[in-house]
């Protein structure tokens, strides 16, 4: 992640994995959320600052969460459940569950499916927030699959040539296995960042740089002049990937209207005909790659893919180049050794919320 949105290493308070996921799978029970989805919905999170993706990590998302169950968004003990389904395909309802949970549950059908006929798809509606997609296209990953998994909804992503916000963030994560090189794990919203990052730079004061959102009229901000200040329920005028046309802003918009259709359309979800701000959906498959080519040799294959990039040349001003996943790992590593880096104004949170359900716990111990 960029250090633009990263927590300055003198004002960072270092948790240990431990008492962090400890707070937060007692935050999720006192949700009302049954044990074993507590402790899933917790490692979603974990895995997500762990491998400092920290826009969907507890310091955004978890007390997102906890007003949508105070509120009675979010269903804390859903009846999901498939309502359509063929050998390789489903359509799963959440039953307004959260979608940090809802969606594994939907990754799991779709691998047991890969297994049976070399390629399982699952749409899933009527679900929350699912988090950092990276998760669902990983659990593939441990089966010797390819997975891919997208999530849209909202009103953030303002069309090419457009004045108003149309389609979410709508991210795109896709994740293959490899033998001795880390994993190819990919994950990317269609706008020019993703939304909670406007969030993290407004709790650091930082403020936007040129290219990532649009201005009051829908004209791109090329001149970083914009506030990342929102109000709560406030819109968000976000470019797609690509920020101009001529910077190829179409193509951000136009996966983004691509994740659109296989989330909700497929799945049936409400809203997205007429492109509501309340619309959510997902959608998740699992590829098996002995269907097409013996794994081992896939493997290889990707092994020396990887290693080719991680070995290119590296241009002026750059020590090494890198692939998606590659840099998610080494930060894994670090984190377990010295601590997840939260901003204070997030173990306040924590502490706050700890003491309003009667947990009692310390983060900073």
């Amino acid at each position: 992640m960029l250090k633009h949105f990263q927590v300055p290493d003198d004002i960072a308070v270092r948790v240990k994995i431990e008492n962090l996921t400890t707070a937060t799978n007692a935050i999720f029970l006192k949700m009302g959320v049954p044990d074993t989805d507590a402790d899933l919905a917790t490692d979603v999170l974990m895995q997500a600052d762990l491998r400092g993706a920290d826009t969907h990590g507890v310091s955004n998302m978890l007390r997102a969460y906890v007003a949508s169950y105070g509120d009675g968004r979010t269903n804390p003990t859903p009846k999901e459940k498939i309502v359509r389904e063929t050998a390789s395909t489903a359509v799963y309802d959440g039953d307004n569950g959260l979608g940090i949970i809802t969606t594994p549950h939907a990754m799991e059908i779709a691998i047991a499916k890969a297994k049976n006929t070399g390629v399982g798809m699952v749409t899933i509606k009527n679900s929350g927030h699912a988090g950092m997609m990276a998760y669902h296209a990983l659990m593939a990953v441990k089966e010797g699959m390819i997975g891919t998994a997208y999530t849209a909804g909202g009103n953030s992503m303002v069309p090419t040539w457009g004045a108003e916000p149309k389609l979410g963030t709508n991210p795109i994560a896709f994740a293959a296995p490899t033998g001795t090189e880390e994993p190819f794990s990919f994950d990317a919203a269609t706008t020019s960042i993703a939304g909670n990052k406007i969030g993290l730079a407004n709790r650091l004061g930082h403020g936007l740089q040129p290219g990532w959102v649009a201005n009051d009229d829908g004209s791109p901000d090329m001149e970083g002049a914009a506030s990342s200040e929102f109000e709560a329920g406030g819109v968000r005028m976000q470019l797609p990937l690509g920020s101009t046309r001529e910077l190829g802003s179409h193509k951000g918009y136009s996966l983004g209207v691509m994740v659109d259709i296989m989330c909700g359309p497929l799945s049936g979800a409400a809203g997205f005909g007429a492109a509501t701000r309340e619309r959510r959906a997902h959608f998740v498959a699992a590829y098996d790659v002995e269907a097409f080519v013996p794994l081992d040799e896939f493997k290889a294959d990707m092994d020396g893919m990887m290693k080719g990039l991680r070995e290119t040349k590296p241009a002026p001003g750059h020590d090494r180049v890198v692939y998606a996943g590659l840099m998610e790992v080494e930060t894994e590593k670090e984190r377990r050794e010295i601590g997840i880096p939260l901003h204070p104004e997030v173990v306040d949170w924590f502490e706050g919320i700890t003491s309003e359900l009667n947990i009692p716990f310390n983060l900073r111990d």
